[in-house]
């Protein structure tokens, strides 16, 4: 699925994370190839989200390092890490009520503008409305971010994620709540991102989304990685299943997933 090349864009080494007196995540090993889209899926308390605050620079580790294209960015806070070329959503989206579409889509471009000079801003509006569109959102552009829908407002972040120009995208939850129609329409973005060049991590609980979007799965629980590798062998892993679904995997569950 992953379009060929070998380059590695982000690597996680021995990735662990302790809070309140515990570790939630532990020896975490990972490598994302360029152009490849990886799912984290695990329960809730997994670790899933922690990870995530991990690369975003949200959380410094607690052991091991962090890699993106070649450069170790370990503890690096999250303005940094987007300038490397890392930027993520949330799963509850955090745009800015009161202005427009538009506008926190252009607060994303202006935060990743390189030079300046007359002439520029008109450059960046193009820009965002480029990116509203990209996103099926440019007929919302002018509208109150507080006036969107659910879907509206996972799409807007996205876009907002979009205007830093990044090279890795981090996509928490996309698919969370959304109609059928929409969790189609997320999955067809997310392999259209791939084919503009993006290297994408996912965690979604919605694993008809992650297992036809993902060339490989990771799979956590209690803060460990018990299995990683292609969608299929993931979620029919006995363990992982046990985990996740809170059952053993039957012969008859296959279409189900």
């Amino acid at each position: 699925m992953v379009a060929g090349t070998s380059e590695i864009c982000l690597e996680l080494k021995n990735v662990g994370a302790r809070l309140g007196g515990r570790w939630v995540l532990r020896s975490v090993d990972l490598r994302l190839r360029e152009r490849e889209i990886v799912s984290v899926i695990g329960p809730n308390g997994a670790g899933k989200t922690t990870l995530f605050n991990i690369v975003g620079g949200q959380l410094p580790p607690s052991a091991g390092s962090v890699f993106f294209q070649g450069r170790e960015i370990t503890g690096w806070p999250p303005h940094l890490v987007c300038r490397a070329g890392i930027a993520r959503t949330f799963q509850i989206a955090r745009p800015f009520p009161r202005m427009t579409a538009l506008e926190n889509v252009l607060m994303g471009v202006w935060f990743g503008k390189r030079e300046g000079g007359k002439g520029r801003e008109e450059e960046r509006r193009g820009e965002a409305f480029r990116l509203l569109r990209l996103v099926g959102m440019e007929d919302k552009a002018h509208r109150l971010a507080r006036e969107l829908t659910l879907s509206e407002l996972r799409r807007l972040e996205v876009a907002r994620a979009l205007s830093t120009r990044p090279k890795l995208l981090l996509l928490d939850e996309m698919a969370a709540g959304l109609s059928p129609q929409a969790v189609q329409e997320a999955l067809n973005l997310i392999l259209d991102l791939r084919e503009r060049g993006l290297t994408l991590l996912i965690i979604d609980h919605f694993l008809n989304l992650t297992a036809q979007v993902s060339d490989r799965l990771l799979a956590l629980d209690q803060g460990e990685k018990i299995m990683e590798g292609p969608p299929r062998a993931v979620t029919q892993h006995p363990e992982v299943v046990s985990a996740y679904l809170g059952r053993r995997y039957r012969e008859d569950d296959e279409e189900a997933l």
